[in-house]
């Protein structure tokens, strides 16, 4: 089914009728996704570098997450970084892997008005919620960013076409990655000096 494009090209997802519940065909196509790892400080740092950008301008972000060890301990680590540098969370929310819907952690995650979202999820969670939150919701990937739990070319493939389009990310070497399309594009860590 051809879906309606947006004016930068991609489909526009929101009108699709793709259910976010991932059935068992499409998990099993894309393979078992890895658990979130611990973040590195210098994963944390170069996610904190994506959010303070001059460009960004950023002062209020919502941080959603899994109910993994992993994800809590990023979520919680970012929010205490980013109140430090004296930025606003206005929330934090979580969800647990599965869900009947989705839609209650897709509204809770936008109930506030940020400037962005911070992720920390593990994959096949995120999706779900990702593509309730492109068909309920004024969600923008384009103003989300995420932890490299989330950084697999699988991801943005079991979202469906341009759902995660925008969404960046860190990696745990202080690299970073972006959604362009479908396709999960990196760039290194910058050098020091």
């Amino acid at each position: 089914m051809d879906h309606p494009r947006r004016p930068d090209g991609f489909p526009d997802v929101a009108d699709s009728p793709r259910s976010p519940l991932l059935g068992p065909a499409e998990r099993a196509a894309y393979g078992e996704l890895p658990a979130p790892a611990p973040h590195t400080p210098a994963e944390l740092a170069a996610l904190m570098g994506l959010l303070t950008a001059p460009r960004a301008r950023i002062g209020s972000v919502v941080v959603g997450h899994g109910r993994d060890a992993a994800s809590v301990a990023s979520a919680a680590a970012l929010a205490e970084a980013w109140e430090a540098r004296g930025g606003v969370v206005l929330a934090a929310v979580d969800w647990p892997e599965t869900a009947a819907s989705w839609l209650r952690p897709a509204r809770r995650l936008t109930a506030q008005r940020p400037d962005a979202w911070v992720i920390a999820a593990a994959p096949h969670g995120f999706v779900q919620l990702a593509r309730r939150l492109r068909h309920s919701t004024d969600w923008d990937p384009a103003r989300s960013y995420a932890f490299a739990g989330l950084h697999d070319p699988r991801v943005p493939a079991l979202a469906g076409p341009g759902t995660l389009h925008g969404l960046r990310g860190a990696l745990p070497d202080g690299g970073t990655w972006e959604v362009r399309g479908d396709w999960v594009v990196g760039f290194p860590a910058r050098a020091e000096g």
